[in-house]
């Protein structure tokens, strides 16, 4: 991956303007209570252009006189926390990784920093300055900023965060490669799930056969919270409480993923307990199921991205009429209230805006659903699609979907 992260920062150096330095934080975890913090993970652009993924790591590119420089500050050996904490990252693996030479300490960055302004005559700073609501918390980025502002006001600073996930729009296959891995592990730790699930267990009973195999093949961490909602539960969109039983004539409605090389999965299946979906559960499991793969036979590219969640709504529209569910098209969102898909790549939720047009080399997931609260019934099918020059892959096409495939899986239960 080390030639991948070069790229990267190849490609973003070149939206950069002379005289000017980018920063990149790998960020901190942040303190929970007492002595304990959360547990830490890197800053998804700071990954994406250097791999590391060790706490408080600064990126540097530093562009002048018709070149680009690389620095890269890591934490000098301290020999008590190794005793504590272990090994930080060394000179000579932050070099591997990344494939950055010039390997600094952070206890020389302050000075590198009023060297390159006061002495340099640097006119401006790029940092990653996310927000995604206007009372979101502030990133490190952000505090950066308004240090520089105080101390150095002659500096101008300007966001390179969206540059970069324009970028990341598109994954490479050395990421479709972690995708993949990604999905396979997600698709065992699926089947285990449903291989035990027996009517009288709890949800999180059913929900620890999936996190057993993630954690037994290697995963660190969850693309998301799962969720594991059986019956009523499950037409609670973001339902993770997890904690009810699970009866004979439930439905359970997944959705979950590993994380591998912090590149995500995202699967959504619903199944019957019993083993058998009910004639009034098979019928929305065929309409959405029917919804589901209408989108996958539109996909490709050229076609919009908000044309995805149109055709879903059309279908639903026709179909809950004639089911008299509902009257008016507009009604439909009584019964579907979100988006058919969303981006998928570091984040689960990727980068990557709603008015793009698709494109050979997005990954994207397709997640109608139907949630019926009056009849508890609440079904979500979701899949993770790459966008292909002529059309789509489903990158999840070996998870079990097909209701006939479900219940023959479900039969094979001890």
């Amino acid at each position: 991956m080390k030639e991948f992260h070069v790229e990267n920062r190849r490609n973003v150096a070149e939206k950069m303007k002379e005289g000017s330095l980018m920063i990149l934080f790998a960020g901190e975890a942040p303190k929970k209570s007492a002595d304990a913090v959360y547990d830490f993970t890197p800053n998804r652009n700071f990954y994406y252009m250097t791999g590391i993924d060790e706490e408080q790591v600064i990126l540097v590119l530093e562009k002048k006189a018709g070149e680009v420089l690389e620095h890269l500050f890591i934490k000098r050996r301290d020999p008590v926390m190794v005793k504590w904490v272990g090994e930080s990252i060394s000179e000579e693996k932050a070099k591997e990784v990344s494939g950055v030479e010039d390997i600094r300490f952070l206890d020389t960055f302050d000075a590198y920093l009023h060297q390159s302004i006061a002495k340099e005559s640097l006119e401006r700073i790029y940092l990653d300055l996310e927000k995604d609501h206007f009372n979101s918390l502030e990133v490190v980025g952000s505090r950066f900023a308004k240090m520089i502002r105080e101390k150095y006001p002659q500096v101008r600073i300007k966001n390179i965060y969206n540059e970069i996930c324009a970028l990341r729009v598109f994954k490479s296959p050395e990421e479709i490669a972690l995708m993949r891995k990604a999905i396979a592990i997600t698709k065992d730790g699926i089947e285990a799930l449903m291989k035990n699930t027996k009517a009288g267990m709890k949800e999180n009973q059913l929900e620890a056969h999936f996190n057993f195999v993630l954690k037994s093949q290697g995963v660190k961490d969850f693309a998301f919270t799962t969720i594991c909602a059986a019956g009523q539960n499950a037409t609670v969109l973001h339902y993770v409480a997890n904690n009810e039983e699970v009866k004979d004539g439930d439905l359970v409605l997944l959705d979950l993923g590993a994380q591998y090389g912090y590149y995500s999965a995202d699967i959504s299946r619903t199944f019957p307990v019993s083993g058998r979906f009910t004639e009034r559960q098979r019928v929305f499991y065929d309409l959405v199921l029917k919804a589901h793969d209408a989108v996958l036979d539109m996909l490709k590219p050229g076609v919009p991205f908000t044309r995805i969640n149109e055709v879903v709504h059309e279908i639903y529209a026709k179909e809950l009429k004639a089911l008299g569910l509902i009257e008016k098209d507009e009604e439909v969102r009584k019964y579907y209230y979100h988006n058919t898909s969303h981006f998928l790549g570091l984040d689960t939720h990727d980068v990557g805006r709603r008015d793009l047009v698709l494109e050979e080399g997005m990954v994207l997931t397709v997640e109608p659903g139907l949630y019926i609260e009056e009849e508890g019934i609440g079904i979500r099918l979701e899949n993770d699609i790459l966008i292909t020059k002529d059309g789509m892959e489903n990158l999840s096409k070996d998870i079990l979907i097909r209701p006939e495939e479900v219940e023959a899986f479900l039969a094979t239960r001890a």
